[in-house]
């Protein structure tokens, strides 16, 4: 009985994961008292980029050390991932410890938060409150948008960050256990801090950017179809949703971040993407989803949070299902 459990309860721990999330989200309060993982991590990459990226180095050598960087993280989170699901499994009641850990590392809840944060203060407050709410959660100039650069702002941070943020975790721990999902989190961590195209990490981030462009290569795509289905059992556009993927995904400047965009776009009927500005800057993406609604308000967002609740339901079944497949099999 014990053997049979032992085999199995990788499924409890991602469904006891996922619900914790979803009810409880980033744990805010607890992490006041202890290191968050991603915070952890955060202090190794800032550690490492201090040491190794020296400006005075030349490009060659910030590059082989940047590839080491990236080397020692997914190694010593791969690693910790290990350890940590050995001895907690070794103990009775340590699954419980896993789930705990595995939910810290999903961001369903605290997505929905930030992103309902925005429609909410751009319904109740007006613009001056979506340009305060949206400078958390992206990186272009507030003062720039007008209501409907807000939304769209929301809704393309909503669909991108499902890709790495729900369903990518997902997968690499239905994949690869703790081990495989940690290390996911280390490479994407990366990425968000050294993964930039600046002078200072050209050379050091290079392998980073890279390494989180494999990492969610599989993650972004499945997170296109999840969408695409979730908009069939909510009532939204599914087949819209498949063929704005199939057209528009590659015209993103980023080889991931277009295909869940592109799907939520084509879902909702709306346009995402387009012209933007940055501090200091301006850019002009390509529109996804051109040929749809680009003017709209708080009201989008709500559509937009409800089909991502859709695809959160099909993303835990997805993963439950690739998870008891690979238990079943090995």
């Amino acid at each position: 009985m014990w053997e049979f459990w032992n085999q199995w309860e990788s499924l409890t721990i991602l469904a006891a994961a996922l619900a914790l999330d979803a009810l409880f989200g980033e744990m805010g309060m607890l992490f006041r008292l202890l290191p968050h993982p991603v915070e952890a991590m955060g202090r190794l990459i800032g550690a490492l980029d201090r040491k190794l990226n020296k400006p005075e180095r030349g490009e060659g050598a910030r590059f082989w050390r940047g590839v080491f960087a990236v080397a020692m993280l997914v190694g010593a989170a791969g690693g910790l991932g290990w350890l940590i699901a050995t001895l907690a499994r070794g103990i009775p009641g340590g699954w419980m410890i896993e789930a705990f850990l595995v939910a810290t590392l999903l961001a369903q809840r605290s997505l929905y938060d930030h992103v309902a944060a925005v429609g909410w203060a751009l319904h109740n407050d007006g613009l001056a409150g979506g340009r305060r709410a949206i400078r958390h959660i992206v990186s272009r100039d507030p003062a720039s948008m007008d209501e409907h650069g807000i939304a769209r702002a929301g809704l393309e941070s909503l669909s991108e960050n499902f890709a790495d943020g729900v369903v990518a975790p997902v997968f690499w721990y239905a994949v690869a256990g703790l081990p495989g999902m940690l290390a996911y989190k280390a490479i994407n961590t990366a990425d968000s801090m050294i993964g930039y195209r600046s002078e200072k990490y050209r050379a050091f981030g290079k392998a980073a950017a890279r390494a989180d462009d494999v990492a969610n290569w599989i993650p972004a795509r499945l997170a296109g179809l999840i969408t695409a289905a979730a908009a069939a059992l909510s009532g939204n556009d599914w087949a819209r949703a498949l063929r704005i993927m199939w057209r528009d995904a590659s015209t993103h400047a980023s080889p991931n971040a277009g295909w869940p965009e592109a799907a939520f776009a084509g879902a909702l009927g709306l346009a995402l993407g387009g012209p933007r500005t940055y501090p200091g800057q301006g850019t002009k993406e390509h529109w996804i989803g051109g040929d749809g609604k680009r003017k709209y308000g708080p009201g989008g967002i709500r559509r937009g949070l409800k089909l991502y609740v859709w695809a959160c339901g099909v993303n835990a079944a997805v993963g439950l299902g690739v998870l008891a497949v690979r238990v079943w099999l090995f």
